[in-house]
């Protein structure tokens, strides 16, 4: 394991680096050691030890000087749908196989500014389309508790990496569950924003509606650390927020909620949630979710309970619905977004061909996997003449409905809401090869949020499976622009719990 592993938190790291015991080369060096004891995991796609060291040195520099920032000689590595200059971003596709950018991704390009050290490039689902990380076309990465079972997806490189202590943070992409589902699969901590917080300047795009950057890490307060740096109005994001609920969207908008939650927590003494009311769905406890998982959420609600909360029964009434509204929209996006791959400009292109119309359809079908060629499709089907009314603009008014149920909710009933993240435990690697849909099922309690734009976390929260050896995660899910709130309700849960803390002996 790398040596940030031996260090319980960001903070300690920071600690250890301003005090001078350790430097952010021997961090760096001591986690691409890590990658490499790791390498059977499959979490990286690329790793440079030149430029790790070089910005690890910059690092040293920085914290000589007395100018370090927040995340100054900290590792960390980017899931491979962030665009990177040196590191080649493949978005795990043969269609981007061999690509270097010219630029980094703001999210990139922000966390470099604060210091931090990268790694190198992480593996995931080809154009983040997954639930499991089975469909990197090099090959899927590998849940570090249990190396037979998928990670979770389509982030599964960034989970792994951390539940594996090569690293204490990475980041990843959420578009319809991609941090919550496997940061709850490898036993650690992730989170969603509010959509538009986080640009997306340099993210690869597979539903631009739906995509937005998320870090993954062992505890909350170090998500707090990576989202606080991520977060911010870019101008070359049109999606991207210039306010927040009327409070500038910058660096410092998360943390400062953040401390405002502790402050009112910390001032009910021995009861330090009394009065934070938690919506419970009544349609995430249904006949589709496990018994393990389910006892493990209630457990941890039990756990909140007694940390001061109330529990409130809510209904979330179009939940069901999610999925095939997910599953237009997304590959709708998809469709128009991959359209650009056609073997002219950059990436794939087939060795034979006739004509343009040939070479493009050749390089297409051979560059791209048959998950991404699956949702292609179905995207342009919805979007064909005289089904656009029937599919798309139906899906577009479901939305809005399942965005309306959850601020009913949070209205007057509930100030956050909490329930499972996925229905099982993860699955065995290559369960669903018969079914390719079947994982579309998994995402149930994931793209409500999504489809809404809400912020969401997941956090560890008990173990399941068949020898209780496999990491359940608890969602909580807040009202837009609440990240702050969000994790420091998860920070309490981790101050009473260790479950976050427990960690997969690996060989």
């Amino acid at each position: 394991m790398s040596m940030s592993h031996e260090y319980d938190s960001i903070a300690a790291l920071r600690d250890a680096l301003t005090t001078r015991k350790v430097s952010a080369t021997e961090l760096a060096n001591s986690a691409l050691q890590a990658a490499q004891a790791h390498a059977s995991l499959n979490a990286f796609l690329h790793i440079d030890p030149e430029l790790t060291l070089a910005q690890a040195r910059a690092a040293d520099a920085r914290l000589a000087s007395g100018q370090a920032d927040a995340l100054t000689g900290v590792p960390i590595a980017h899931k491979d749908v962030f665009v990177t200059q040196g590191w080649r971003t493949t978005a795990a596709s043969k269609m981007l196989e061999h690509y270097t950018s010219p630029f980094d991704a703001t999210v990139v390009s922000r966390l470099a500014q604060a210091g931090a050290v990268s790694i190198g490039k992480l593996n995931c689902d080809e154009f983040a389309m997954g639930s499991g990380n089975e469909n990197s076309a090099f090959g899927p990465a590998r849940n570090p508790w249990n190396v037979n079972h998928v990670p979770g997806g389509s982030s599964g490189g960034s989970a792994a990496a951390v539940a594996a202590g090569i690293v204490p943070a990475t980041t990843g992409t959420d578009t319809g569950g991609s941090v919550r589902q496997p940061a709850a699969l490898c036993g650690v901590s992730g989170i969603k924003p509010t959509y538009g917080t986080v640009s997306r300047f340099g993210m690869i795009a597979f539903g631009s509606s739906l995509d937005q950057a998320g870090p993954v890490a062992r505890h909350a307060k170090d998500l707090l650390e990576l989202l606080d740096t991520m977060s911010g109005f870019d101008e070359r994001d049109s999606t991207s927020l210039e306010f927040c609920d009327g409070v500038a969207n910058a660096p410092g908008r998360i943390r400062s909620e953040f401390n405002d939650a502790v402050a009112r927590f910390d001032a009910n003494g021995s009861k330090p949630l009394q009065g934070l009311r938690i919506g419970v769905p009544t349609e995430f406890f249904n006949e589709g979710l496990s018994a393990d998982v389910g006892a493990a959420v209630e457990a941890a609600l039990q756990q909140y309970e007694a940390l001061g909360a109330t529990r409130v029964s809510i209904s979330l009434p179009r939940t069901k619905l999610s999925i095939p509204a997910y599953y237009v929209i997304a590959p709708a996006e998809a469709s128009s977004n991959l359209s650009r791959y056609d073997g002219v400009r950059y990436g794939y292109r087939t060795p034979s061909y006739t004509d343009l119309a040939d070479m493009t359809s050749r390089s297409r079908a051979e560059g791209f996997g048959q998950e991404v060629i699956r949702r292609i499709m179905v995207g342009t089907y919805v979007l064909c003449h005289g089904y656009y009314d029937a599919y798309y603009l139906q899906a577009q008014r479901v939305r809005r409905m399942i965005a309306n149920d959850f601020q009913q909710a949070f209205a007057g009933q509930c100030d956050v809401i909490m329930g499972p993240v996925t229905p099982t435990v993860a699955k065995r690697i290559g369960d669903n090869r018969d079914d390719p849909t079947a994982d579309w099922l998994a995402d149930i309690y994931t793209l409500g949020v999504s489809l809404a734009g809400l912020p969401a976390a997941s956090i560890p929260c008990g173990f399941g499976g068949a020898d209780s050896s496999l990491p359940v995660g608890l969602q909580i899910i807040g009202n837009y622009f609440r990240e702050g709130q969000v994790l420091a309700v998860a920070d309490r849960f981790q101050q009473a719990t260790d479950w976050h803390q427990r960690k997969p002996e690996l060989k």
